[in-house]
């Protein structure tokens, strides 16, 4: 008898179509949450905003945005990007230098700071900067020293005229200028929702903005006639040594954006990071699916073994079937994923994380890769499926198929029992490590189990079947029936576990990794803060004018900011971003309004050149005090300050504390992000800003904490929810391939309500398997993780994990009892 596989391939599609609806869901799935991942991992490599601001000027000379993290030597060199928390600046004294490079026409040192009016914020530029942005006055003249040009907005919010005065809160504190001129804003000054505007004269704006000398840019312009690669390349040899980038084409608007490079790290880290390991779960899910649908056919191999088919013949068959149903599922599984990459996309934007002029890129690559990676899982788990079947004697095939085989693979076991120790290794990493290496060693703490529970599946399965099934003994007979078909079928118990352990143990590290971070940092917070009010957007001159508030005893200002320190060491070595504060007034006054909860050292010696951190970061950077702890401030400035306190609520506080003139000089805005007072009233203090309690703005902190928190949740939702069909969809599987034993059941005397019942209980003993597995590795991957990062134990609201368990159990029972109602309907 002569077989075609393709045949036989393409009948078994045909005529058992439930057999392969569960491959088939599960390859779209895979595909789906690869295709996403992959369009944003693509779209943050290819990331650009085009140039408004620079629109007209088009060579742009800027400090380079980044600091270089370097490992490895020789072919192992890396070198990795971290992009600065603020604007690094050049020497505006470069514009001179610039302007004499061959094609150049005039060089423009450009600035961007705020200044604040009694009413509110305005943009101010140096005047110069109008010779590319299109602005032009309509009234008056160019400021000179001591003056000022609004734009129309600006002069009438202020209700002031050319030759009237104005008082301006600037980083050199308020001074009162004389309106010059009114402007109309040109389309480079109008740009990103500038707001109103105001230029001051070249010469003054760096003193103003608070950084005398130093300019955000270099706009340069050509002469008629000369090329933008000419240019720029003159203007590159003119700056040579400065340290100055030269920028043209889309590259400029990454110069005036600086929220490029975040947008880029976001996008990267849910694409790189987080897309590997969902990908990782996707194909392994997959791949678990399509085994499970070919061993569910070991009978029809069997039969094909009997009559004469080959080896050889077996094995083109489950290749065919995998080539029929992989492409056309991995197609159709793109299209949602291109949609959920725009959904996910669009959130980003509308929550500040991406800039709006960024647009999602999608392209062929990621698309092609998801269909090609489904079908390889297909083909790959069904060869790997598919082996014992097709070597196996004819002889021996039937009476094989017809019982589970007990044994495991040796291989497999011996992979599965790597990664076991893979995982118990890295957990001893984690709860030695501190900060960010701590979340980095609990990433494969949770990768490595998984991949454990994924191979060592059958055992697992047994064991949890032996272990959940005692009680389940003594609960009537349908539970006991329930308890020995678990055991007696372990494999196919192990592929419905399997789906909801990753379920379980994905969403609950990351949702309460930032659950645990969150409670532990309001926690810090509220004990921190002592002051008596908290004025939040104070204006320029707050804290001076609340020191002489009635009943006020002391007011400290808060600048907010963020620094860069280095840790680790040889081949770990990272640029950990630490939330800095810069306090204003003496030690004394700090104590007055904020607890650190210092634990070593003093914080008397706090000043220039003198910094206090938290216990956690001076572990990472493994400093103390009296040692020297080497930083990069907000714009790249390299410092090595003394260490002269170590404290306990950094988490709560900031992470770094320092006087607030250190801080100020390297920050785009000066003005304070808060004022703590201490004494006085909420009526005499309401002038000053948004007046509330500690209790309040710890509130406050908390919400806006939540709203950060979206990111993380988002993709415990899509990796969960993943897990969550695939458990669905495997579950259906196996209760689906049961329908001749559960008829056997029904004509031995069982009733419909019986056969339900066991199967419920099967249901339960499957749901809490999985979540008690899943739970016990979220365990091991969130206490050493949360002791390295806040030194305390992982915070799981309880609602919030009985409703985890809750979905798995209830998914689980309806994934189990629909299909076995439709299989017994023939049986009633």
């Amino acid at each position: 008898m002569k077989l075609k596989p393709n045949g036989l391939a393409r009948a078994a599609v045909r005529f058992k179509p439930a057999s392969f609806a569960g491959t088939f869901i599960a390859l779209m799935m895979s595909a789906l949450i690869v295709t996403a991942c992959g369009i944003l991992l693509e779209t943050g490599l290819r990331a650009s905003v085009p140039a408004e601001r620079y629109a007209k000027a088009p060579v742009v000379a800027a400090a380079d945005q980044y600091k270089y993290v370097v490992t490895g030597s020789g072919e192992d060199r890396e070198k990795e990007a971290v992009p600065l928390p603020d604007t690094a600046r050049v020497d505006a004294g470069l514009a001179a230098k610039a302007a004499q490079a061959p094609g150049a026409k005039a060089a423009v040192a450009d600035f961007t700071f705020p200044v604040r009016t009694g009413d509110g914020s305005l943009t101010a530029h140096g005047w110069g900067s109008h010779a590319f942005t299109g602005s032009a006055l309509t009234n008056g003249s160019a400021p000179g020293a001591g003056e000022v040009v609004l734009d129309a907005d600006a002069a009438r919010s202020a209700k002031a005229a050319v030759g009237d005065t104005v008082a301006l809160q600037t980083a050199a504190g308020q001074r009162d200028f004389r309106v010059a001129g009114i402007a109309k804003a040109g389309p480079g000054d109008t740009a990103r929702d500038a707001g109103p505007t105001a230029w001051f004269a070249d010469a003054q704006a760096p003193a103003l903005a608070g950084h005398p000398g130093k300019a955000d840019a270099i706009a340069v312009l050509p002469k008629d006639g000369t090329k933008t690669d000419a240019l720029s390349d003159s203007v590159q040899k003119a700056l040579s040594g400065s340290g100055a980038q030269v920028h043209t084409g889309t590259d400029r608007g990454a110069v005036e954006d600086p929220g490029l490079a975040y947008a880029k790290d976001t996008l990267f880290g849910i694409g790189g990071p987080f897309g590997g390991i969902a990908a990782i779960v996707a194909v392994f899910t997959a791949a678990g699916t399509v085994a499970l649908s070919v061993s569910q056919r070991a009978r029809e191999y069997a039969l094909l073994r009997a009559i004469g088919a080959t080896p050889r013949q077996i094995r083109r068959a489950v290749a065919s079937e995998a080539l029929l149903v992989a492409p056309l599922a991995g197609i159709l599984g793109t299209l949602p994923g291109i949609g959920l990459a725009h959904w996910w996309f669009g959130q980003l934007q509308d929550r500040g994380a991406i800039p709006d002029a960024v647009q999602v890129h999608v392209s062929g690559i990621p698309l092609l890769i998801a269909v090609g990676a489904g079908l390889l899982t297909a083909l790959g788990a069904g060869w790997i499926a598919g082996r014992r079947p097709a070597k196996i004697k004819p002889g021996q095939a039937l009476s094989e198929a017809s019982v589970e085989r007990l044994r495991p693979g040796i291989i497999r076991t011996g992979l599965g029992l790597l990664a076991l120790v893979g995982g118990a290794t890295l957990t001893g990493v984690a709860a030695g490590s501190t900060g960010d290496n701590a979340a980095g060693a609990a990433l494969g703490v949770v990768m490595c189990f998984m991949l454990a529970v994924g191979l060592l599946g059958p055992l697992v399965a047994r064991l949890c079947a032996g272990l959940f099934g005692l009680p389940l003994r003594g609960a009537g007979p349908a539970a006991s029936l329930a308890a020995a078909n678990s055991r007696t079928n372990a494999r196919r118990l192990a592929s419905a576990i399997t789906p909801i352990v990753l379920a379980t143990a994905f969403a609950s590290t990351l949702v309460f990794m930032n659950t645990s971070e969150r409670h532990v940092a309001d926690k810090q917070l509220r004990a921190g803060i002592t002051a008596d009010h908290v004025i939040t957007d104070p204006a320029g001159d707050a804290a001076e004018r609340a020191a002489r508030a009635p009943g006020v005893d002391t007011a400290v200002g808060v600048l907010n900011a963020q620094v860069l320190v280095p840790t680790g060491s040889g081949e770990f070595k990272a640029l950990q971003g630490a939330a800095a504060q810069g306090v204003s007034g003496s030690a004394a006054e700090l104590a007055e309004v904020q607890d650190l909860d210092v634990t070593e050292g003093s914080l008397d010696r706090l000043g220039s050149g003198r910094i206090a951190v938290d216990k956690t970061l001076a572990a990472s950077a493994d400093v103390g005090v009296g040692d020297r702890m080497p930083l990069y401030l907000p714009d790249g400035t390299k410092e090595s300050p003394e260490v002269v306190a170590v404290y306990g609520r950094g988490l709560g506080l900031g992470t770094v504390t320092m006087d607030r003139a250190s801080l100020a000089g390297h920050v785009t805005s000066e003005f304070d992000s808060t004022l703590l007072v201490s004494g006085g009233s909420d009526k005499s203090l309401a002038a000053l800003g948004q007046v509330t309690d500690a209790s309040g703005y710890a509130t406050e902190q908390s919400l806006d904490a939540k709203t950060g928190a979206w990111m993380n949740n988002t993709m415990a939702a899509v990796l969960g929810g993943f897990a969550a069909v695939a458990a669905l969809n495997t579950l259906v599987m196996t209760v689906l391939d049961r329908r001749r034993e559960l008829g056997t059941l029904r004509l031995v005397g069982s009733t419909r309500r019986q056969v339900m019942q066991m199967l419920r209980w099967e249901g339960l003993l499957v749901s809490a398997a999985g979540v008690i597995l899943g739970t016990a590795i979220a365990a091991a991957t969130l206490i050493p993780m949360m002791h390295g990062m806040t030194g305390e134990a992982p915070y799981v609201p309880p609602l919030l994990y009985g409703s985890f368990a809750a979905a798995a159990g209830g998914l689980t029972l309806l994934a189990i009892t629909l299909p076995a109602r439709g299989a017994l309907r023939r049986w009633s």
